[in-house]
């Protein structure tokens, strides 16, 4: 398991956080989904490149959460 770090963000956002994941599922924590995200849009998995379709997901993804 590899070390944690903390990270800050608003209560706002966090809170939208909170209420997608009680509503969607899926994560079973805010930091879960957090880790989730920054691995989906850091990921170099396939060259580092999205296609189109992959990235119009995580843009979706990031507009539910507030982060776009």
């Amino acid at each position: 398991m590899s070390e944690k770090v903390e990270v800050k963000i608003s209560r706002e956002l966090y809170e939208k956080a909170k209420k997608y994941i009680e509503e969607m599922g899926g994560f079973k924590s805010v930091d879960e989904l957090v880790e989730f995200v920054l691995q989906e849009l850091l990921s170099e998995e396939g060259g580092g490149e999205l296609s189109p379709e992959e990235e119009e997901k995580v843009k979706e993804r990031l507009r539910a959460l507030g982060y776009i």
